[in-house]
């Protein structure tokens, strides 16, 4: 599975190495709709627990980006879901051919639990 998750993190498991995914982040107020098209290879959803309101994004080669994605109060539960796009293209490049940009889409979208 691409989506795993763990106390106050969940972690993303990209099909490839060597490249850079397209990662797309939506915060909303209730739960959007399921886009259930054959544009996503696969969906997956988690909870999360922030303690202070905001999510840091980290690579393993890179570390932590520099800005952060503002949710809302601190202390919060929300359901997380993450739709996929790629994976079997980017595995393929990055074995055959090296750098891949792009490929491999994400969409990540966050919004709150009920009370």
């Amino acid at each position: 599975m691409f989506l795993n998750p763990h106390v106050r993190r969940f972690d993303l498991f990209s099909a490839g190495h060597t490249h850079t995914a397209a990662v797309t982040v939506k915060v909303w107020d209730a739960e959007p709709p399921l886009d259930d098209s054959s544009a996503w290879d696969g969906q997956g959803e988690v909870d999360f627990e922030t303690t202070t309101g905001k999510v840091a994004l980290w690579t393993l080669t890179l570390g932590r980006t520099k800005g952060v994605i503002p949710l809302a109060e601190a202390g919060r539960w929300w359901r997380v879901r993450v739709s996929c796009s790629g994976r079997a293209e980017v595995e393929r490049i990055t074995r055959t051919e090296g750098v891949a940009d792009g490929v491999e889409r994400y969409l990540v979208e966050f919004w709150p639990q009920e009370a």
